[in-house]
């Protein structure tokens, strides 16, 4: 192959390691939050059969879903989301399942739509979900996680918008707009918040809607208060650690999705202009339109792509900048035998530590290897050295070196 053709598909992504480390980072700090609230990992194929995937979420799966026959001539799609697969685990396996059932999934997932800012082919999905749990308290445990989880990843300045759905079909009725035109209502009302309202009174026209019922609908949004369901949603989630200044009542938040039946919600960062990071809702009917069996459900996708753009913007990497590890270098064929002793010793007692590889390199080449790589710690054992049992120690943050009794060089290296 020419070398010059070598590149990912438009949409994919190789990732280094210094953007493999922020990902290994959220990924870590997302599944102990999961699982400090009772959540439990899931993990689902990436093929399922095309019939489950489609029809479920919305036309827009039909177009942006890769589908292809396989070598057995079977209608099958890469998984769009999380939430149909999980679905079909749920009625699946419902008998072999605590209900209700607190479930997170951190796979990826993959859209045939055009990459822009925070979205690609190929992603991340991470979602957490209740299922078995009509109750509001549900509803709440999910948006106190919402918030547990931007909270303690570093963000200050966030809010959780929350709608139910049930109040935008009320509002379609009372718009005198017809049941099969509603959907495609909502879909156009949830682009109000990149969109003008005249833009989006375009966009109604289109589908069918009269002027008449447009403006209506437009009043309707603009007066809306939040049904008795929210309101109980909202106090329980207060008590569970929501602050009253970051829960927003949005009339006009539909999110896109068919199978959302209650509560929905979105947060958006202050001063990220790449749209929301996390969005969710409750989704009581879809596991029953699989498979016959009723398991309500609530829960959220969180924008990875996204929350790490965010992190990167308000620089709530702790790694970013910051030298780790340490390097034993090879002083010569002869003291390799004593290199790899050290490096073993270190290993024991949980320093992360690499000998160089290679013995006949000089030790300029090998500090900067170290260099290049980030390491903080450069150890030398040379002949002196290795006969008085120590080692040449050099901080590669701060270019102190110094001379270093080997029984030392653990205490030393924990210390950091």
């Amino acid at each position: 192959m020419d070398k010059t053709k070598l590149q990912t598909l438009k949409g994919f992504r190789d990732f280094l390691p210094k953007e493999a480390r922020k990902r290994q980072y959220l990924i870590d700090k997302l599944r102990s939050i999961f699982e400090l609230f009772g959540f439990e990992p899931l993990e689902t194929p990436a093929l399922e059969y095309k019939e489950i995937l489609f029809g479920k979420s919305g036309s827009e799966t039909d177009k942006l879903a890769y589908s292809f026959k396989d070598q057995g001539g079977r209608e099958v799609a890469l998984r769009y989301d999380q939430t149909v697969p999980t679905a079909r685990v749920m009625a699946m396996y419902q008998n072999s399942l605590p209900m209700p059932f607190r479930r997170y999934q951190i796979q990826p997932a993959w859209r045939a739509e055009n990459p822009q800012s925070g979205r690609f082919r190929e992603f991340l999905q991470c979602d957490a979900d209740i299922y078995g749990s009509q109750s509001p308290i549900s509803d709440a445990e999910i948006i106190s996680l919402t918030n547990y989880i931007f909270t303690n990843l570093g963000f200050t300045k966030f809010k959780i918008f929350i709608n139910d759905r049930k109040l935008l079909f009320e509002l379609m009725t009372f718009a005198s707009i017809p049941p099969e035109l509603q959907f495609q209502a909502i879909s156009a009302i949830d682009k109000l918040d990149r969109k003008r309202e005249d833009e989006v009174g375009v966009e109604l026209k289109t589908i069918g809607l009269s002027d008449e019922s447009i403006k209506h609908l437009f009043h309707h949004l603009a007066e809306s208060k939040p049904s008795e369901n929210l309101l109980s949603i909202i106090k329980y989630a207060k008590s569970l650690g929501v602050d009253e200044d970051k829960l927003i009542f949005q009339a006009r938040l539909a999110r896109g999705l068919d199978y959302y039946t209650g509560t929905i919600f979105e947060v958006k960062i202050d001063e990220y202009k790449a749209g929301s990071v996390l969005g969710g809702g409750r989704y009581d009917k879809l596991i029953e339109s699989l498979s016959g069996i009723n398991i309500p459900a609530v829960g959220f996708g969180l924008g990875f792509d996204r929350t790490i753009e965010a992190m990167e913007q308000f620089k709530l990497f702790p790694e970013e900048g910051r030298r780790f590890g340490s390097l034993i270098a090879v002083f010569n064929s002869e003291l390799l035998g004593k290199s790899l002793e050290v490096t073993q010793k270190l290993r024991d007692q949980g320093i992360q530590v690499e000998t160089f590889p290679d013995e006949t390199k000089d030790l300029t080449k090998q500090l900067k290897y170290a260099d290049k790589k980030g390491v903080k710690w450069f150890i030398v054992i040379g002949p002196d050295e290795a006969e008085k049992e120590s080692v040449i120690l050099k901080n590669l943050e701060t270019g102190r070196q110094e001379d270093l009794p080997l029984k030392n060089l653990i205490s030393k290296l924990k210390e950091g």
